[in-house]
């Protein structure tokens, strides 16, 4: 329960110290999700090789492990990736191999998957690095300074903080079930007798969470809780110089890479073709 995934660990990284970590909430978010809004309108493969190894060196200023962002990728790229396996089969274009069926290949096919699956590395990449600079508290706060609801926000907190109450109570259920020596795959018990014991714990862990939830919702209440209480405070107000250099590189970065884009990028062959 302890793996690289785990919600726990992740927060273990956003402890870290850095330059990254320092900056204002509001400017990661910022400029990550351009750089995401950009790859996606973006036609050429070059450009995403460039993105990703500035989101790379991002990672390595912030003193994140490779291993475990590289893990967390290769968790969430079956998600997207299963959708762009079918895009060499359906994506118009010159025939490079047919086989039964009526099933065949296409270059164009090959060409718009390669662009959507490095539009979806540099997304995820770009996911990865503000998770693990964060904290999911500072980012739903970001969220709240640049105009979302409060409403809206104060609903998002308190579901961040729910996923670590349902971890632990999965936790705690688990580990009572292995100390009993029950394994839900092991395929010498019957298999409906498996599945009902799982939904028990599925509904024994819904049941604890909503006792827990009842709980902290009357700790809050004794303590004074409103709808204008703040339950994540920054622990920086004002944007710094190294803000401002983020925002510098990352702006000159994607300029620059529009700029060969038009007028360099077409001479490296396919990986500088525009690919519609």
């Amino acid at each position: 329960m302890n793996g690289v995934g785990s919600v726990r660990e992740l927060e273990k990284e956003t402890d870290k110290d850095s330059p990254l970590h320092s900056m204002d909430g509001r400017v990661k978010l910022i400029l990550l999700i351009f750089i995401i809004v950009y790859a996606v309108f973006s036609t050429q493969i070059m450009v995403m090789l460039f993105l990703e190894i500035y989101l790379l060196i991002l990672i390595y200023i912030s003193n994140v492990s490779f291993k475990t962002s590289l893990t967390r990728i290769l968790l969430l790229l079956p998600f997207g990736g299963f959708i762009i396996l079918f895009q060499p089969f359906i994506h118009p274009g010159n025939v490079i191999w047919s086989g039964a069926f009526g099933i065949h290949i296409t270059d164009g096919g090959l060409m718009w998957a390669a662009l959507l699956m490095s539009r979806l590395i540099v997304a995820l990449t770009s996911i990865v690095l503000l998770s693990s600079i964060s904290p999911m508290q500072e980012v739903v706060e970001s969220f709240r300074k640049l105009g979302m609801p409060r409403e809206f926000a104060m609903i998002l907190s308190l579901m961040i903080r729910f996923l670590f109450m349902f971890y632990d109570e999965l936790h705690r259920i688990t580990h009572a079930q292995k100390a009993r020596c029950f394994d839900a795959f092991n395929k010498k018990l019957p298999y409906k007798w498996r599945m009902k014991q799982m939904g028990y714990t599925v509904a024994m862990m819904f049941l604890r969470a909503y006792e827990q939830g009842e709980t902290i919702y009357l700790s809050m209440a004794s303590r004074g809780f409103s709808d204008k209480s703040k339950l994540y405070h920054d622990r920086k107000k004002k944007i710094g110089s190294g803000d401002y250099a983020f925002i510098a590189s990352t702006l000159g970065l994607v300029a620059c890479l529009q700029i060969l884009a038009m007028s360099f990028f077409y001479q490296w062959g396919f990986l500088g073709m525009n690919i519609v």
